[in-house]
């Protein structure tokens, strides 16, 4: 298995966002003026497909919503994280047995540990980091 990275670069982000199709959105807000709602909506508009994954919700922008990650059905290329820091280190079983391509922990959002399990785990990290700017900036609003 090879070794994961954590991703800082503009050309490795930019690689990953050109290469990811499928993202569940770990803590995805029905509220419209949240972040969370915010960044999905654009990936959303971008293109990618949105898995909202948040207990007690029934659909979000238009999209079933998952209790957890361990109840996704389908293989997805990249976690996009939006909870606080120090709750990160308790999805990280669910973040292994998912596999995705890349977790993204949001700006504001950071785990060294986490993101050492899951580089060694062969999973890219991104951390601190906001999706939706970097997609804007790189790939293009």
């Amino acid at each position: 298995m090879s070794q994961g990275r954590v991703l800082t670069t503009r050309e490795e982000i930019q690689a990953l966002l050109e290469n990811v199709k499928t993202v569940a959105v770990l803590g995805l807000s029905p509220k419209e003026d949240r972040d969370s709602h915010r960044v999905a909506r654009y990936l959303q508009t971008k293109g990618y497909k949105i898995i909202p994954v948040r207990p007690g919700q029934k659909e979000i922008l238009g999209e079933p919503v998952y209790k957890s990650l361990d109840d996704l059905e389908d293989p997805v290329d990249l976690v996009d994280v939006f909870r606080r820091s120090e709750q990160v280190p308790e999805h990280l079983a669910e973040f292994l047995r998912v596999k995705p391509r890349a977790v993204w922990l949001q700006l504001g959002i950071r785990s060294e540990a986490v993101a050492k399990a899951l580089t060694e785990a062969g999973i890219d990290v991104v951390m601190d980091r906001c999706m939706k700017v970097d997609h804007a900036n790189y790939i293009g609003a």
